[in-house]
């Protein structure tokens, strides 16, 4: 016998669980199914801190999405009572037809959104420990970006999703998908589901699922770092180091942030925390389940030499070093929206290292989908049926 839903969720990281939330929010019947605990650190949607940005120099029609997924953190935040979403600016830096400058305007012209130039003197005055510029760069205040909250935001997602009936499996991994005219049956070892639609959103593990995408999981460390005079440490808060994407080289991105504070606890919510862009890194594909979580120099070493000379007075040993990992797409958009292979499937993936930040919003397009809705913003750039 199959219990039936409407809906049913595979996979309850950053798309899974705000798709979770906005079916429950309509009324539907939704089950959710996690291989692990909700807001776990074995995939791809942990470690304190992901950035948001506005201007989203990935696309320019990233801007619609990450504008709803605004929107939606804060009825979230207030739904949860927590802060999941902390807008402090965000400084863009690098030449002026590198890909942050020149996406991050692209993205600001197409879609109204006012980014403020900053010259070197303005820059050294308003935020010193981003002054060392190049002659040659530029840099832009985008005051819409931010740091979202990961680990708070998905349980406050499942949570309200749990309090309006929907049904939440954790430590449950979902051994067979099999979708067919009456339905998606959907086996496990404790049993079997049967609903109208389903949500692949399994992260690094959709990559098994959709092999007509050529997903690839990697492997990308999140290293954070101390002041190398602790005396300093209160200079390198958000508000002295807000969210910034440096451009040196062109295959050479930083990003980053100071310290966030007590919101993210007394361990790591104390530390900097900066990374490098990985999609303009040579991927290494991984097995998720054989995710090597063990910690090298190789893993920092890049990260602290850029750092250094981009950010002056850091201990360029790390802190802390976690693993982690994104599945990248063939083309760096998400991969989201009805598989052309089945109409009852409905695919969230293809992370590609910058989709938190529209984790809300993209819950919101996933639900849409299962429920056939108008979308509020256009996919047609991240429809799956693109790589069909």
């Amino acid at each position: 016998m199959s219990e039936r839903v409407n809906v049913a969720v595979v996979g309850l990281g950053a798309m899974g669980a705000n798709a979770l939330w906005r079916l429950a929010e309509r009324g539907v019947s939704v089950v959710g199914f996690e291989q692990f605990q909700v807001s776990h650190p074995l995939g791809s949607s942990h470690g304190v801190t992901r950035l948001f940005r506005e201007a989203c120099l990935e696309h320019p029609d990233l801007t619609p999405i990450a504008q709803l997924s605004k929107r939606l953190f804060r009825e979230l935040e207030d739904l949860s009572g927590q802060e999941l979403l902390r807008i402090t600016g965000g400084v863009m830096l690098g030449a002026p037809d590198s890909d942050v400058i020149a996406g991050t305007r692209a993205a600001a012209s197409v879609h109204g959104l006012q980014l403020e130039e900053l010259d070197a003197a303005e820059l050294a005055t308003r935020f010193p420990l981003l002054a060392g510029l190049a002659p040659t760069d530029v840099a832009v205040l985008d005051p819409g970006a931010g740091v979202a909250f990961p680990e708070p935001t998905i349980r406050a997602a499942v949570e309200r999703a749990r309090a309006l009936g929907a049904t939440v499996l954790e430590n449950t991994r979902v051994l067979a998908i099999e979708p067919g005219e009456d339905g998606v049956v959907i086996r496990t070892a404790s049993g079997q589901w049967l609903a109208d639609r389903v949500i692949l959103a399994q992260g690094a593990w959709l990559a098994a699922e959709l092999p007509w995408v050529s997903l690839q999981p990697i492997r990308t460390p999140m290293t954070w770092f101390e002041p190398a005079e602790p005396a300093d440490a209160a200079d390198f808060g958000l508000e002295n180091l807000p969210v910034f994407v440096r451009q040196l080289s062109e295959s050479e991105v930083l990003w980053g942030h100071g310290s966030v504070g007590a919101a993210a606890g007394p361990e790591k919510g104390a530390l900097l925390k900066a990374g490098i862009g990985d999609i303009w890194q040579e991927r290494v594909r991984i097995d998720p389940d054989e995710l090597d979580r063990g910690v090298k120099p190789a893993d920092w070493r890049q990260v602290s030499e850029l750092l250094g000379r981009a950010v002056p007075g850091i201990e360029p040993l790390p802190a802390r070093v976690d693993p982690c990992m994104v599945t990248i797409s063939p083309d760096d958009q998400f991969v989201v929206g009805p598989s052309p292979r089945h109409p009852r499937v409905i695919v969230g993936g293809g992370d590609s290292g910058h989709a938190f930040k529209h984790g809300p919003a993209l819950g919101e397009i996933l639900a849409r989908f299962a429920l056939d809705e108008p979308q509020l913003v256009d996919t047609a750039f991240i429809d799956p049926a693109r790589f069909a």
